[in-house]
């Protein structure tokens, strides 16, 4: 189930995760193959619509993303300000 809000960001690091797995030159289908190895199941689909901001993104998951795409979580906290 996709969980949407009126004109209200699902997830603020949409951005931010795109551009860095575009970086690592990682595909979605590669990502998603990484995360399962962390025990996070988003398939390429569920990539897309997180990294164009239509889905919103779990705890676990967003920890999972960065530890793979070399992420610093201290920047992301910035994104809140």
């Amino acid at each position: 189930m996709i969980k949407k809000y009126n004109n209200v960001y699902k997830n603020i690091t949409s951005k931010i995760i795109r551009e860095a797995r575009l970086n690592k030159n990682l595909s979605r289908i590669q990502l998603s193959n990484k995360l399962e190895l962390y025990g996070v199941y988003l398939d390429r689909g569920e990539i897309r619509l997180i990294e164009n901001n239509d889905l919103m993104l779990k705890d676990f998951e967003l920890v999972a993303i960065a530890k793979i795409l070399d992420l610093d979580l201290n920047l992301l906290k910035k994104l809140m300000d």
